[in-house]
């Protein structure tokens, strides 16, 4: 099974997802990827984010932009599992 990968802006990093890089880095069950600049420039001013999987995940603090984070995993998941089972159902 692919792991989710999640990448962060060098940027945002003054929002405090440096910290939550780094905690996401210790889980050997996520690929993280820290990048100059994702290109978002806008919100990356504005709010923490993040991308999982090359969705844009934004929240108004760094606890917030966790917490949607796992929520955004988790969905990914469950709709990857959807189409495997009904790929084997074919």
């Amino acid at each position: 099974m692919l792991k989710p990968m999640i990448e962060f802006c060098a940027s945002n990093m003054h929002h405090g997802t440096d910290r939550l890089m780094k905690k996401l880095e210790a889980n050997p069950d996520f690929d993280v990827i820290e990048y100059g600049c994702l290109g978002n420039c806008g919100e990356c001013y504005m709010v923490p984010f993040g991308m999982v999987d090359g969705t844009i995940i934004a929240a108004e603090t760094v606890d917030e932009l966790e917490q949607a984070i796992m929520i955004a995993i988790e969905k990914q998941k469950a709709e990857r599992e959807a189409l495997d089972r009904l790929i084997d159902d074919m």
